[in-house]
């Protein structure tokens, strides 16, 4: 599962490179969500975009607590971002988002950036021991 893992990061990443060399800095994020959920189509790589999730409080279950921006291959949450600079709270939500989801590998891609690998965070959330 690491390899696929390793291997579907680095696809999207590449996907991502190239909608941001197309669009370039300057867009809402949802103009970079849907032109990287049509780039990875273009590339046979499933994702799903807005995916809600619930949470359960105390027996209390919120339906639609969260949004995973973009979901590829059921198992790497991608958090999408259009902002000055990545602050760690934004790690914090994609890793809050890993671990209510149940997944373990997730990006943060900030398009608001003039090279695009100056807005990529790769977050991993270790298995539990």
């Amino acid at each position: 599962m690491k390899d696929y893992l390793n291997k579907l990061s680095k696809e999207v990443i590449g996907a991502a490179i190239e909608v941001h060399r197309e669009l370039g800095p300057g867009l809402l994020e949802t103009s970079y969500e849907l032109s990287l959920q049509h780039e990875l189509t273009l590339r046979g790589i499933g994702s799903e975009r807005q995916v809600r999730l619930p949470i359960v409080y105390k027996g209390l279950v919120v339906p639609e607590a969260y949004r995973i921006d973009l979901l590829v291959g059921k198992c790497l949450v991608v958090e999408i971002k259009a902002v000055e600079e990545l602050l760690p709270i934004h790690q914090a939500q994609v890793l809050t988002y890993l671990k209510m989801s149940d997944n373990r590998l997730g990006l943060l891609i900030n398009f608001h950036t003039v090279r695009l690998a100056d807005g990529l965070k790769r977050l991993v959330l270790n298995f539990p021991t």
